[in-house]
């Protein structure tokens, strides 16, 4: 039976093999972050994102997508990891929406490998915040479970990540949003050839 969180509510995990999905209607990036046990990042090689989808245990999308599937394999985290921050933001620069309130309320789903879902979070209640930490897994006592955060940041990846204790987040937040500008002008259709006048 799926477990339907509220925000700050949490549930255990019974596997460590597992995707979150995510579905926001609108193109968004999606991310996660490893830090250790006093929650933070130690560095950007830490942060998985569409300029670097891929970390021992983790992959995330190249890039942003109204629907996204991150996969996640807990066990094969480095020891010094004990939480997992799945994050959201809105692409700039690309004259999309600048604020989550402008959107239908994101959705996030834990499931097994299978589809089967373990629990869901609607993230409700954001207004100006451009970057939100959706979910959090995390290891207590040798178990890991999965907490609804749904904590917004006006300020962006830079205030999400700059919250988390990595010294570069203000560079890192530019280079995931050149990464996403630039797949996403890889996916739009060059425009046809001109004709010569007449």
């Amino acid at each position: 039976m799926t477990a339907e969180l509220v925000r700050g509510q949490n549930h255990p995990l019974s596997q460590v093999r597992l995707e979150v999905r995510v579905s926001a209607g609108k193109p968004i990036v999606a991310g996660a972050t490893l830090s250790d046990a006093q929650g933070k990042v130690c560095g950007i090689e830490w942060v998985a994102h569409p300029g670097a989808p891929t970390l021992p245990g983790l992959e995330v999308s190249k890039q942003a997508a109204a629907d996204h599937r991150l996969a996640f394999d807990l066990d094969a985290l480095p020891e010094s990891v004990h939480r997992v921050n799945v994050l959201l933001a809105l692409p700039t620069g690309i004259g999309g929406p600048v604020r989550f309130g402008a959107l239908d309320a994101p959705f996030v789903a834990v499931t097994g490998l299978d589809g089967s879902e373990v629990a869901r979070y609607t993230i409700t209640g954001l207004d100006s915040e451009s970057a939100v930490i959706a979910l959090e897994l995390y290891r207590r006592q040798g178990a890991w479970k999965v907490r609804a955060v749904g904590q917004g940041y006006a300020g962006g990846l830079a205030a999400l990540l700059t919250d988390q204790g990595l010294p570069e987040a203000g560079q890192l937040a530019g280079s995931i949003n050149e990464a996403v500008a630039q797949g996403l002008a890889r996916s739009v259709a060059p425009p046809p050839p001109r004709l010569p006048e007449s």
